[in-house]
């Protein structure tokens, strides 16, 4: 990575109470270099904030420079956050997977939208899936040097000619090399597969699974999970791809596929190690398993297991429901179409609370060209076309997974502001099930108070 792309690293948010606000720094402010080294990414950042005593030159928001000498314990932090993890830009993906969700969006949106993430730093930092197929020689010896463990590697499939086919990238192929390469290094990755229909899925996809739960024996295991994903598709995909949506009977034959690989890898392994989406037992119409299935939950943030552990959390916390409330409010509480039937329990307990009433409505997306949706992908044009003419009650209840990280947009950069304005009604955006909780139970005053 040429110097001339490496910025300072700047400053968004000081810790209260943090070495970094006693010394005085302030957001605006920008790490140029520690001990005569300029960070390329968080992870430089805390690797060289590790020492004891530190060298920083630091520019001010009035772009002024500064040198600052710190004596500390080692391994303690500055108490610094910043406005991004990567300093000199992100590494893009090299693909053209038709199945890419980048290249299923309309036109015209922010830049930003557009960025393909395949960056192997903010999947150490933050789980995010990356192929393996960008990385240069000095990236590999970087990530063995730094122990940057463990990886999340979207595989799809482990048959080199059908990888190089789903990724369109010749250098897909070496995805068998690239895991021996983990294993002899003794590094870690979670593996991803994200199925579709008569491509990769049936006898391609316990080929896959098989040789993956092979890289699981020994200690540590290489592979230390794998989530098996349904293919998501928009209507703004190109028209000459080879892709089709999942249907019930697609879902069906991929569980009984891979619940019977669990039973086997259980026995093998003393894990079930493949683990299946959510979204494969709803779009089967099948029960989600019970949470003794998901043993630790590995998988949980792509998508493994997530519904039955709100369910789970959303029954403990309910306990502590009142009996009643006062004044009696009504909500609509809007989540996507494929977990509607999941989430009627939830719905019913809601419901028990005298003067409270709750009520489910599940949505698929016509903005994306979905019959099945997931509530995350739920959008603010979805919302008014679907809601216009539909008594909200005191006002629409939406989980805050519908808007993008940090701020109060959809995907499809409505702002909660212009939905509210658009269906003459307040929406509560409820972060979790605490959040979901305490929106059903707050009087409609103190509701509108705080929301606006």
């Amino acid at each position: 990575m040429s110097r001339s792309t490496l910025q300072p690293a700047r400053i968004s948010r000081v810790l209260p109470d943090s070495i970094a606000a006693e010394i005085g720094f302030e957001p605006g402010d920008a790490i140029i270099s520690i001990n005569g080294q300029q960070p390329r990414d968080l992870i430089d950042y805390q690797f060289l904030c590790s020492d004891e005593f530190l060298e920083l030159e630091v520019l001010d928001a009035a772009g002024r420079s500064h040198q600052i000498e710190i004596e500390k314990d080692t391994d303690e932090g500055l108490g610094l956050e910043f406005e991004t993890a990567l300093f000199d830009g992100l590494i893009q993906c090299n693909n053209r997977c038709p199945f890419c969700f980048i290249d299923q969006q309309p036109p015209g949106k922010r830049e930003s939208l557009y960025y393909k993430d395949d960056d192997y730093r903010l999947s150490f930092l933050y789980g995010s899936y990356l192929t393996l197929t960008n990385l240069s020689e000095a990236e590999w010896r970087r990530i063995a040097q730094l122990r940057l463990s463990p990886l999340y590697v979207s595989v799809h499939a482990t048959e080199p000619d059908l990888r190089r086919r789903l990724l369109k990238n010749e250098r897909a192929g070496l995805i068998g090399e690239q895991l021996h390469w983990f294993r002899q290094q003794q590094l870690q990755i979670h593996a991803q597969v994200v199925v579709c229909p008569d491509l990769n899925d049936g006898a391609q996809l316990q080929r896959t699974l098989m040789d993956l739960a092979e890289f699981h024996r020994g200690d540590p295991a290489t592979v230390a999970s794998v989530a098996v994903v349904p293919v998501g598709l928009t209507r703004f995909r190109p028209t000459e791809d080879e892709l089709r949506p999942v249907q019930p009977a697609d879902a069906a034959a991929t569980i009984a596929l891979v619940e019977a690989l669990q039973t086997q890898f259980q026995t093998e392994l003393g894990s079930r190690f493949a683990w299946l989406a959510d979204e494969w037992y709803l779009i089967a119409g099948q029960p989600l398993p019970s949470a003794s299935w998901y043993e630790q939950y590995p998988q949980l943030e792509n998508g493994v297991g997530s519904i039955r552990a709100f369910i789970s959390e959303f029954e403990r916390q309910a306990a502590t429901l009142p009996s009643q409330i006062e004044p009696a409010r009504r909500l609509t509480w809007v989540v996507g179409n494929v977990v509607e039937q999941a989430f009627q329990p939830l719905q019913a307990r809601l419901n028990a609370v005298q003067g409270l009433q709750v009520d489910l409505v599940g949505l698929a997306s016509r903005y994306w060209g979905q019959t099945l949706t997931v509530t995350g992908l739920l959008t603010g044009q979805d919302l008014i076309e679907a809601l216009s003419d539909r008594d909200l009650g005191d006002g629409l209840l939406l989980p805050s997974v519908m808007l993008r990280h940090g701020d109060r947009c959809f995907l499809d950069d409505l702002t909660v502001a212009e939905v509210e304005k658009a269906l003459h009604t307040p929406i509560f955006v409820a972060e979790g099930i605490t959040g979901l909780l305490t929106e059903c139970l707050r009087s409609p005053l103190a509701a509108t108070v705080q929301d606006h």
